[in-house]
């Protein structure tokens, strides 16, 4: 069975990002009805650009994470907005 990534995109400032960096690492596990494998967050500091990618194990649970997760906003006091979300079959994924 395959896994499935939601890629959501911001936009954001530096203090933003390490906000959020600060928030997801202090949780103790993913939000409810979240039911996320892992999570990756990745940013381009200088391009005020950060991504955040969530893997589910199955296209049910990204349905259903990515509703969850759709429904959240950042905090109105970020510096920061969501500008795009995208989803992806996992079909490859290889370590050194």
């Amino acid at each position: 069975m395959p896994d499935y990534v939601r890629v959501a995109t911001f936009e954001a400032d530096d203090a933003a990002i390490d906000a959020m960096v600060q928030e997801i690492s202090s949780a103790p596990g993913p939000p409810p009805d979240v039911a996320g494998k892992s999570i990756v967050v990745l940013a381009d500091r200088a391009a005020g650009i950060a991504r955040i990618v969530v893997r589910f194990g199955s296209q049910d649970d990204l349905e259903k994470g990515s509703a969850a997760l759709d429904a959240m906003s950042p905090p109105e006091a970020a510096s920061m907005r969501r500008v795009s979300v995208e989803k992806f079959e996992v079909l490859l994924d290889r370590s050194a």
